[in-house]
């Protein structure tokens, strides 16, 4: 049983790994010395983990106490400490601040109440997707927005450069990036963890709300949301404050420190897409089954990148979509070709991993949309092998997330 364990536990290794590479190609040619620490590494190096290069940065993909689908099952039962302090955070000032996120993405920022915030993707001009954000409006009249590390010098340079031609022309915007700590805790039991170290209620913030707040004697910013498919917050911390506030979350006993693997199995289950897998420049947000997160102002005004093949595409439907597969028998992998059942390529799995929660391979790929409809059987090329698999729809596990209902 030990053996199977840790075949089961390699397996996992190896697909998040996959995807690293992948980010880092993606990205950047990164030498050694360009990786970067996260503000927690020295922590994570104490708790017993193993550390892999992970989209420019060196960051634990699991723990010594925890193997990777152990992980994975405590967080959807209880609740994890995930490390992402190597995403990009910043804010936005001015009475512009609102028009200027506009000019650069998809969200109706103007519409976002206060202390409300919505998942979004900036755009170029061809509609491709440059990187997926969230953006926060906060009661101290500054936007807060994350958006990946991979893509975090290619955004810096994007908000820099519309920051010059939109002051140019009259625009009153300041951007202030910030060299901050990032916690995400996730997992059900997370509002009864953190609630024992703030004054602040946490039964009143919702899904996609955020507040500042002092916990556990450390201020901070937390927003509700997270990468898991579960309830769960991620928390804007000072650098000098992180590992105090990492400590004192980890000192309850139902919290266990997670990693990259247990992440990339997780966002999967919960149909999220990982930036240079899923969603890239050639990928427009309708494609991508992310057309929700375009405002219907938005839509209207057709003043974003892209705005014309996007909107055309709401209107008369893309030519493929990204979908959902079980796989029976094999794990299809980044890359993967899919097949109809005449042997036809019809398109390639972008992420795969086993379902820990399932039992099921599962995997996510772009199917034409005549073959996107849920139900369909396609056949998925696994080491030369042909390998059946269906097309069922996501998330692959319900969300649990904390709704305003």
């Amino acid at each position: 049983m030990l053996k199977i364990a840790q075949f089961r536990q390699n397996i996992f290794s190896r697909c998040v790994l996959s995807s690293s590479k992948r980010l880092l190609t993606t990205t950047n040619c990164l030498c050694k010395d360009d990786i970067k620490e996260s503000v927690l590494h020295n922590f994570h190096v104490k708790n017993n983990a193993k550390m892999v290069p992970f989209a420019g940065w060196t960051m634990p993909i699991q723990y010594k106490s925890l193997g990777i689908i152990d992980s994975h099952h405590h967080t959807r039962n209880k609740v994890s400490l995930f490390d992402v302090s190597h995403m990009l955070q910043f804010k936005v000032y001015g009475k512009d601040k609102e028009s200027f996120i506009e000019s650069m993405t998809v969200c109706d920022v103007k519409g976002l109440p206060e202390n409300g915030g919505s998942l979004t993707v900036f755009t170029n001009a061809e509609g491709g997707i440059m990187d997926d954000a969230i953006i926060n409006q906060t009661q101290q009249e500054y936007l807060y927005c994350v958006s990946n590390a991979g893509c975090s010098d290619k955004i810096t340079a994007c908000l820099r450069e519309n920051l010059i031609d939109f002051t140019a022309k009259g625009g009153e915007v300041v951007l202030e990036l910030l060299d901050c700590g990032l916690l995400a805790v996730q997992g059900p039991k997370m509002a009864k963890v953190l609630q024992t170290g703030t004054d602040t209620d946490l039964s009143k913030l919702y899904f996609m709300q955020n507040v500042e707040a002092n916990l556990f004697g450390v201020d901070c910013r937390i927003t509700r949301c997270g990468y898991t498919g579960e309830d769960g917050v991620e928390i804007s911390v000072a650098k000098d404050r992180a590992v105090e506030l990492a400590e004192n979350i980890c000192s309850h006993e139902v919290v266990e420190l997670a990693g990259l693997g247990a992440r990339d199995s997780l966002r999967l289950e919960a149909g999220l897409c990982l930036y240079g897998n899923d969603i890239d420049e050639m990928t427009t947000p309708v494609e991508a089954g992310l057309t929700w997160c375009i405002g219907k102002r938005r839509r209207k005004e057709k003043n974003f990148p892209g705005a014309e093949k996007i909107v055309g595409q709401i209107k008369s439907k893309p030519s493929k979509r990204r979908s959902g597969l079980v796989v029976s028998s094999a794990i299809a992998r980044n890359g993967a070709i899919v097949q109809d059942e005449n042997g036809n390529e019809i398109g390639s799995v972008t992420s795969g991993c086993p379902s820990p929660t399932l039992g099921a391979n599962i995997a996510m790929a772009y199917l034409p949309l005549p073959l996107s409809k849920v139900g369909t059987e396609v056949n998925v090329l696994v080491r030369k092998r042909v390998v059946s698999a269906k097309v069922t729809k996501m998330p692959f596990v319900p969300a649990n997330y904390f709704m305003n209902k």
